[in-house]
């Protein structure tokens, strides 16, 4: 299969190819065990993956996408109804899953790593779905991002250009495998590069500092903790390339791992919907905090203000539009609002102000609407939290907006009119409903909301 091709490469025969905490598995274990779950899944076409951060996962994905099938990556903080949502919307008819998971409504196949098959399939076509990935926006439930086998191939490909990604390479990173940083770069990139991948379970700073890495993923989150433990930091003076990515990077981060580590950490910009679609190169010794690069091979990027394109000077801003062969195929069963994102001339339109130099460098500004958020990496929209804490029968109204947080970035904070709760009472029933992360870090109660003469809540004043 094209998107694992690195696997048969040379490089990745014998040892270690995929390290994932104290899990080990060679390239020839890692196709014998996949071929064994390929075998449990033929014919199904869409499965669920309880996406934990395990060999288990991996091997699952790989199966799944050998048998033929779509792959639904199930984050496992997911509360129930957030769970059942995915399930059902994504029509998967199989879970797979290892140790400790929770039952779920449909069949479920046990992933053990002692099974092996010796079988083979054909390769999928290009457009054949590979991946429904589902991400939230700023109102009701999480979509489901359709992403063929070429979209992802094309992407990383694109990325393996940028930053001279390459089979003797050693990745390494400690993020979910449920969304495109961890999985489709951290892992899928691995698998068709052919570089050896040690993802170290969680993203602590002594864990990255002891992986002995060439290329290391991180979320700014991430890079502000390494940067509080010089020592860790400094261990990763030897690497070739730091990646920073899912929000922005801080100034002040930036400049302190260029202190610490000597590098310029290379930024890049993305969406569940479009994958990397601009980054700065490895080639490129200017790199500048706050600039997430040029367009990447076979991507596009327009930035448009009430229809017009704005020009290119640096200074201009408007939203960014961008196109590509890495682009999503639109959102599963929902065609409306595909299409009033993707047009037909195929420009996506992201929602993110952005500002482009006369070199061609990127800078995001910030978000159309004020209702994305940006947490520890996640993108967490302000509207389905405000449905979960409106399921509580002591809330009345809510309001959630991003907060600056030191460590997060932005912290999810929510403005509620309610009676006889509390704020641990609230916090809990929505870490219950929704995945954990989305979870409110503070509650603050108000008598009222802000609103206009329409009755809309005016978000700009919350915070004031």
């Amino acid at each position: 299969m094209r998107l694992i091709a690195g696997l048969t490469r040379p490089t990745m025969s014998g040892g270690e190819a995929i390290r994932i905490g104290t899990q080990t598995l060679s390239a020839e274990r890692l196709l014998a065990t996949a071929t064994a779950v390929a075998d449990d899944v033929a014919g199904a076409p869409v499965v669920a993956v309880h996406a934990t951060a395990t060999a288990e996962t991996v091997v699952a994905m790989v199966g799944a996408l050998l048998g033929g099938a779509a792959v639904v990556p199930l984050p496992p903080d997911s509360g129930e109804a957030e769970t059942a949502h995915i399930l059902r919307d994504s029509g998967a008819e199989l879970l797979l899953a290892g140790a400790g998971h929770r039952p779920a409504a449909l069949r479920t196949v046990p992933i053990d790593l002692q099974r092996t098959s010796a079988g083979s399939y054909p390769a999928p076509p290009p457009e054949a779905t590979a991946l429904i990935m589902y991400t939230s926006g700023t109102t009701g439930a999480p979509k489901g991002a359709v992403l063929s086998h070429r979209a992802v191939e094309a992407g990383l490909d694109a990325l393996a250009d940028a930053w001279a990604w390459h089979p003797d390479d050693v990745l390494v990173h400690g993020l979910p495998l449920f969304h495109v940083h961890g999985l489709v770069l951290g892992v899928f990139g691995a698998l068709r590069v052919g570089n050896r991948l040690r993802h170290t379970g969680r993203p602590s700073p002594e864990a990255y500092a002891a992986a002995g890495g060439s290329l290391y993923f991180g979320v700014p989150t991430v890079w502000s903790r390494i940067c509080a433990q010089p020592a860790a930091a400094a261990r990763l003076s030897g690497a070739r390339l730091l990646v920073s990515g899912s929000a922005a990077l801080p100034v002040p981060v930036f400049e302190r791992m260029r202190e610490l580590t000597g590098h310029q950490p290379v930024e890049r910009y993305g969406m569940t919907e479009t994958l990397i679609t601009v980054s700065n190169r490895s080639d490129d010794p200017d790199r500048r905090p706050g600039q997430v690069g040029t367009a990447v091979a076979g991507a596009g990027t327009r930035v448009v203000d009430e229809g017009r394109e704005v020009p290119a000077d640096g200074e201009s801003i408007g939203e960014l539009w961008v196109r590509g062969p890495m682009l999503f195929d639109g959102y599963l069963g929902q065609s409306e609002v595909t299409a009033r994102s993707l047009g037909a001339d195929g420009w996506f339109r992201t929602g993110d102000i952005a500002c482009v130099a006369p070199d061609g460098r990127h800078r995001i500004v910030g978000r159309r609407s004020t209702d994305m958020i940006k947490s520890g990496g996640y993108r967490i929209g302000a509207g389905e939290v405000e449905d979960a804490l409106l399921a509580h029968p002591g809330v009345r109204e809510a309001a959630v907006i991003g907060t600056p947080h030191d460590d997060l970035g932005e912290q999810v904070t929510a403005y509620v009119v309610g009676d006889a709760v509390s704020a641990d009472e609230l916090i809990g029933f929505v870490a219950r409903t929704l995945s954990a992360h989305k979870r409110p870090r503070e509650i603050r109660f108000v008598p009222e909301l802000p609103r206009n003469a329409m009755g809309k809540v005016q978000k700009r004043l919350l915070s004031r």
